[in-house]
């Protein structure tokens, strides 16, 4: 039986082509049928996966694979993993249930940060991994080069001799086709599906053993409650066999029985009666096991180990929304609706940390990195949520009574004519400047070293400095000496100071004094942000004064009044943007930003306080 198997593990930098090259295995294995109508990168089935063009959350799947000349067929499971550092913990644990690793690089970009990440993972598990250039075809590719990048990684990554002598191919996964030659330009992924066959072994693992599981996913099934993926490592289960779970320190969580095992089929998860050492299965049954836990035979004592998992760096407070017009437009707007829908989400996403306030009306909920906590923010606002969101901060540590915070390394690519301006403001954020090289085509490729805290908020301000051409990558790199104040936005905020609909009339006069984030008829509220002030203290302004009506007869027609379109923000940018005595009111019809303090008495009596 495991002989006809393999396990591999898609791994890549973000956006190299890890669902596109999935879709292409699926339908040359003949997964789909050839008229079928499937969706493109069918892998990302969420709404943001879809939206964003990005794997948020690991998924497995399986195709069967007969040689052209015939043969034994084989099942490869293939799992597709995030390509974002934020989702950094699915990709930890997914790796230790596999045998091999396709590891997919970009013939232009070369090797990234998240290469970087991923491929320490493979390594330090042993796997040997199977090196595919993608994108083969672009006008600006440089396959050899990226090759000689690869290998260079994979030294500073103290990569043994049996991984360094890794199988190539040169492939386009759009077009699904691989080859031994880079100057191939068709064909099929036959290559591909071969050396998968010959280079990654069959699971080396005894069937007759006791059965074990190592729980490595986790979701909720309406039907079927808490259903745990991961690889058997030992032995064979069948439907309504007794189980129990064990933590990392061998202690019983829970005893159950397998009412469901699950095999993946394609995109499907389809019933078996029967799994055997080797296969990565979906299993349900159990009520409190988790990730990391072992799922095993009740005689079985000894906990399978698991991954260790990088600390969260970054937190946000999570509150119940207290505006004025909270309620209107979300239906769960309770703080005991928060807390159970961010400890759901704490349960099946081991990065997420979530830590309840005194009052009981806000949640610290600490992970990766923004985007990671901007997902679940809009998750949650698409489910219905209001909630109060805080500017993000990091978390620092004490080591040897020394304040230690958390360092990116971060990888940009720019323009030449930009690179100056990125150099100077990332300096001005404390960024320390590692390397800088051209990498053609008139582009540079700038390496830094920076404190977290340097980085928020900058993806913004750096997309309008290099005109929307820029590239930034970032990776946690090591908790690092306290670099001291940093500074954040220069620029005030204009505030409203009372309820009701913005007039046009009042937001005219209102523009010579910075840029507007509202238009007219928008619902406003005392100690809601409006706009960015041009100058650098806030200032609160009436956005509802009307035009006086009077019986005197003009002379000449009043001009009509025409505004600048105002700017709007996403919710990331949104969150960049605050300050620490600011929020930002999430509900599923708007994004608003607003002061922490509504009353402007209580600001003053906030700001006295601060500087005393």
């Amino acid at each position: 039986m495991s002989s006809s198997l393999r396990n591999i593990a898609i791994i890549a930098h973000v956006d190299h082509g890890k669902t596109t090259l999935v879709d292409q295995l699926f339908r040359q294995s003949g997964t789909f049928r050839e008229n079928q109508r499937v969706e493109e990168r069918a892998m990302d089935s969420g709404d943001l996966e879809k939206e964003r063009g990005i794997t948020i959350l690991a998924k497995c799947t399986s195709v069967e694979w007969t040689p052209e000349g015939g043969g034994d067929t084989t099942r490869i499971n293939i799992v597709d993993t995030p390509g974002h550092a934020d989702f950094g913990a699915e990709v930890e644990r997914i790796l230790s249930m596999v045998d091999g690793v396709i590891l997919l690089v970009d013939s232009a970009e070369g090797a990234m940060p998240q290469t970087k990440f991923v491929t320490g993972k493979a390594l330090a598990l042993g796997l040997k991994p199977i090196v595919v250039v993608n994108k083969i075809d672009r006008p600006d590719g440089r396959p050899q080069e990226v090759l000689d990048e690869v290998f260079d990684l994979f030294v500073s990554l103290d990569a043994n001799d049996e991984q360094l002598d890794f199988p190539v191919l040169y492939a386009s996964g759009r077009d699904g086709y691989a080859s031994d030659d880079q100057e191939a330009r068709s064909g099929t992924l036959a290559p591909l599906f071969n050396k998968v066959i010959e280079h990654v072994p069959p699971p080396g693992l005894d069937p007759d053993a006791k059965f074990s599981f190592l729980a490595t996913l986790l979701d909720r099934d309406n039907f079927m409650g808490r259903v745990l993926t991961g690889r058997v490592q030992s032995g064979t289960i069948r439907v309504n066999d007794p189980i129990h779970a064990i933590d990392m320190d061998g202690k019983v969580i829970e005893t159950g029985r397998a009412t469901k095992l699950m095999s993946f089929d394609g995109l499907e998860r389809v019933p078996v009666e029967i799994a055997r050492a080797g296969d990565i299965i979906a299993l349900a049954g159990l009520e409190k096991a988790t990730v990391a836990n072992t799922i095993c035979d009740p005689s079985v004592t000894e906990p399978i180990a698991a991954q260790p998992i990088d600390p969260p760096t970054l937190a946000m407070r999570f509150s119940v929304n207290d505006s004025p017009l909270a309620g209107r437009e979300g239906s769960k707007v309770t703080s005991r609706m928060i807390r159970d829908r961010l400890l759901r989400e704490a349960e099946t996403n081991v990065a997420i940390r979530v830590t309840e306030s005194e009052d009981k009306d806000s949640f610290e909920v600490a992970g990766r990195g923004e985007l990671q906590l901007g997902v679940l923010i809009e998750t949650m606002r698409r489910e219905g949520f209001e909630l109060g969101i805080s500017r993000p901060r990091v978390l620092f540590r004490e080591e040897d009574g020394k304040r230690m915070e958390p360092y990116e390394t971060v990888v940009i690519d720019v323009d030449d004519e930009h690179s100056g301006t990125v150099v100077e403001k990332m300096q001005r954020r404390k960024a320390d400047l590692v390397e800088m090289r051209p990498s053609g085509l008139g582009k540079t490729r700038i390496t830094f070293s920076a404190p977290s805290r340097g980085l928020i908020g900058y993806h913004g301000e750096f997309l309008s400095d290099t005109r929307g051409t820029g590239i930034m990558n970032r990776l946690f790199e090591k908790y690092g000496p306290y670099k001291g104040p940093i500074e954040g936005r220069i620029n005030g905020v204009l505030i409203s100071n009372g309820d009701g609909e913005a007039v046009a009339y009042a937001l005219n006069s209102l523009e010579e004094r910075g840029t507007l984030f509202i238009s007219p008829q928008m619902k406003v509220y005392e100690g809601m942000v409006i706009g960015e002030n041009a100058k650098p203290d806030d200032l609160e302004v009436n956005p509802l004064k009307a035009k006086q009506l009077t019986n005197i007869r003009s002379s000449g027609k009043d001009d009509a009044i025409r505004l600048t379109p105002p700017r709007r923000m996403s919710l990331e940018q949104a969150i960049a943007y605050i300050d620490d005595d600011e929020m930002v009111e999430v509900t599923p019809q708007s994004i608003r930003l607003r002061k922490a303090l509504l009353c402007p008495h209580e600001r003053k009596k906030a700001k006295r306080k601060k500087e005393d």
